[in-house]
């Protein structure tokens, strides 16, 4: 199981810049393995993430924005699920991985 977080490393906006560091800097910190995939680089990772991303959390109108996180092809959400799981020291449980031992964050619901 890989986690993959798309993310744009051109993004003009600044709120999407600091959930993107958010989310991979949280990662890092806590040793969790993922594969970033750069959309505004990658014309294929742009792609695979908006057709993927499912009907039920698309925008009212234009495309999914990153931050988008997967486990390998299974869609997880974007910044706000993973900022509640996070919140409710449930990551480890929403990234579909086993929290390790004595791990504060993410023992399973």
């Amino acid at each position: 199981m890989v986690i993959k977080v798309y993310i744009a490393s051109s993004s003009g906006s600044t709120a999407i810049k600091k959930q993107q560091q958010d989310v991979l800097g949280f990662l890092e910190a806590n040793k969790i393995e993922f594969e970033e995939k750069d959309i505004a680089a990658n014309e294929e990772n742009r792609k695979w993430m908006r057709e993927n991303v499912p009907e039920a959390s698309r925008p009212a109108s234009g495309n999914p924005l990153p931050p988008r996180l997967f486990n390998d092809s299974r869609y997880l959400g974007d910044y706000e699920a993973f900022f509640e799981a996070r919140e409710n020291n449930a990551v480890y449980a929403f990234l579909g991985l086993t929290a390790p031992p004595g791990s504060k964050v993410g023992e399973p619901l």
